[in-house]
C-alpha cells in the first residue's frame, strides 16, 4: 500500500510554468507504476502521465507531450510532474495516482492523492 500528498499547484499565467510534486510513504513504493490524472470542471477525469517502477519507461497524453514531463526519485519517494508552456486548458485539479500494475496505473490506478489545484489564467 501507498499513501500519496500532492503540492506545488498554484495559479500561473498562460505560458508559465509549475512544478508538481508527490511524496508517497510507504515501505513498497519502489514496486509501484506511478501516475498523475487530472479533472477540471465540467468534464470527465483525464490521464495526464504516468511512469515505470524503474523510471525508464514513460507514456503521456498527447496533448502534453513536449510541455510536461514526469520524473521519479526513489531514494527521496517522490514524483514530479514538470509543467511548461502551459495553457488555460491544463486547469484542473491535478491528483497523483499508483498502481502495481502498469497497464492500470494509466487507466484505473488503485491509489490516488486528494489533489492539487492548477488555475492557469491570465
Amino acid at each position: 500500500q501507498v499513501q500519496l500528498v500532492e503540492s506545488g499547484g498554484g495559479l500561473v499565467q498562460p505560458g508559465g510554468s509549475l512544478r508538481l510534486s508527490c511524496a508517497a510513504s510507504g515501505r513498497t513504493f519502489s514496486s509501484y507504476a506511478m501516475g498523475w490524472f487530472r479533472q477540471a470542471p465540467g468534464k470527465d477525469r483525464e490521464f495526464v502521465a504516468a511512469i515505470a517502477r524503474d523510471g525508464g519507461a514513460t507514456y503521456y497524453l498527447d496533448s502534453v507531450k513536449g510541455r510536461f514531463t514526469i520524473s521519479r526519485d526513489k531514494a527521496k519517494n517522490t514524483v514530479a510532474l514538470q509543467m511548461n508552456s502551459l495553457k488555460p486548458e491544463d486547469t484542473a485539479l491535478y491528483y497523483c495516482t499508483a498502481d502495481n500494475d502498469w497497464l492500470r496505473v494509466g487507466v484505473a490506478p488503485n491509489y490516488w492523492g486528494q489533489g492539487t489545484q492548477v488555475t492557469v489564467s491570465s
